[in-house]
C-alpha cells in the first residue's frame, strides 16, 4: 500500500494533466529541465473557425495515449533517458489584449531560453510563432524556418495580430532568413514573384519520398539554427479535421512523421505545434496527431544528445 498515491500512472484517462505525464512546474527557470512544454491558449488571431485556444489542453489529454511506450516506435532510444522535459502549464495573459499577449509570450520564451533550456509550444493559433521567434532571435540570431502548413502565412494585407501574416513580418524583422527557410504542404494561393521562401507544395510533397524532401530541406537550411513550426492543417482534413482553416489535398500523418524522423540530427533550437481546434475534431484524431507530431519533434531534437543513464548505454 506504500505506492497508493505515488504509483506511476499509465492508464489512459486518470491524471491526464500534463504533456506525456511530464512533471508540472509553473516556473521552469530554476529547474534542471532541458526542454519546457508551454501551452499557448490563443485564438484571437484566427481568420476562420475559432477554438484553437482549447488546443493545448486537447493535445495534452491525447498525449497520454503515447506515454506508455518507453521508446516511441520506431525510435531506438528512450527520449527521457537523454533529456529532462517538464510541462510549465499555459501562458497567462489578459483576455482579449493582443498586445499584452504578444509581450508576455516573447518575455516568457526569452526567460526560458536565458536559462539554457529550449521550448516546445502547444498552440493556440499560428500567430503565437511570431513572438516566439522574436525571443529566439535574441538568443540564436537569424534562423532558418521549417514550416509545415497549407498556407504560407506571408500575407501582407492582414493586421499586426493575424495568424496569416507572421512570416511576412519575421524576415523583415531579421528573425528568419527566407532564403534558408522552407515551407512544406502549401496548397493555397501566394505571390510567387515576391515570396522569397522555398516551397515544397502539397502536390510535390505527396509525390516525393520523405528522404527526398529532407534532402532538399537540409540543402536549404545549410548551417543555420532551425526553428520548426507545424500547423496541423498541413495534414489533409481526413487526418486532421479539427482545425480552423482545413484545405483538401494535404499530407498524410505517415508522410509527415517520416519527414520529421528524417530530420533527426539537424540543429533544431525550438518548435511548436499549432492550430488544433477541438470543437471541430472527430474522435480526438486531430489532438492525437498534434501530440504525436510534438513527440516526434522532441525525438528529432534530442537525437544527437548523449544518453544520460546506464540503461540506454548498455541497451542491445
Amino acid at each position: 500500500m506504500n505506492d497508493l498515491f505515488t504509483k506511476t500512472d499509465y492508464s489512459l484517462y486518470s491524471n491526464a494533466m500534463t504533456f506525456l505525464r511530464r512533471p508540472y512546474l509553473r516556473d521552469p527557470r530554476d529547474s534542471d529541465a532541458d526542454l519546457v512544454v508551454l501551452g499557448v491558449p490563443l485564438d484571437m488571431a484566427t481568420s476562420g473557425r475559432p477554438g484553437a485556444r482549447m488546443g493545448p489542453d486537447a493535445i495534452r489529454r491525447a498525449s497520454v495515449n503515447l506515454a506508455w511506450e518507453s521508446k516511441k516506435f520506431p525510435w531506438e532510444f528512450n527520449l527521457f533517458s537523454r533529456v529532462n522535459v517538464i510541462d510549465a502549464g499555459d501562458l497567462v495573459f489578459d483576455c482579449g489584449d493582443a498586445e499584452d499577449f504578444t509581450y508576455r509570450l516573447e518575455a516568457a520564451t526569452s526567460e526560458i531560453l536565458k536559462t539554457g533550456k529550449t521550448m516546445l509550444a502547444l498552440g493556440g493559433d499560428h500567430f503565437i510563432t511570431l513572438p516566439i521567434l522574436r525571443a529566439y532571435a535574441k538568443h540564436h540570431g537569424e534562423m532558418a524556418l521549417i514550416h509545415f502548413d497549407a498556407h504560407t502565412d506571408t500575407y501582407a494585407n492582414g493586421s499586426a495580430y493575424d495568424h496569416g501574416t507572421m512570416f511576412y513580418h519575421a524576415p523583415k524583422e531579421g528573425l528568419i532568413s527566407a532564403k534558408h527557410s522552407v515551407q512544406i504542404g502549401i496548397r493555397t494561393e501566394y505571390a510567387k514573384q515576391r515570396h522569397g521562401f522555398n516551397v515544397i507544395n502539397a502536390m510535390q510533397a505527396n509525390d516525393m519520398s520523405a528522404e527526398e524532401i529532407v534532402a532538399q530541406i537540409r540543402d536549404i537550411v545549410a548551417d543555420k539554427p532551425v526553428y520548426v513550426t507545424f500547423d496541423i492543417d498541413c495534414l489533409d482534413p481526413c487526418f486532421a479535421p479539427g482545425t480552423g482553416t482545413p484545405v483538401c489535398g494535404g499530407l498524410s500523418s505517415d508522410k509527415v512523421l517520416k519527414i520529421i524522423r528524417a530530420m533527426a540530427g539537424m540543429d533544431i533550437v525550438g518548435m511548436d505545434v499549432v492550430e488544433v481546434s477541438p470543437p471541430y475534431d472527430q474522435s480526438e484524431v486531430t489532438a492525437l496527431a498534434g501530440a504525436t507530431i510534438a513527440l516526434e519533434l522532441m525525438y528529432a531534437w534530442a537525437f544527437n544528445r548523449e544518453p544520460a543513464d546506464e540503461e540506454e548505454l548498455h541497451d542491445d
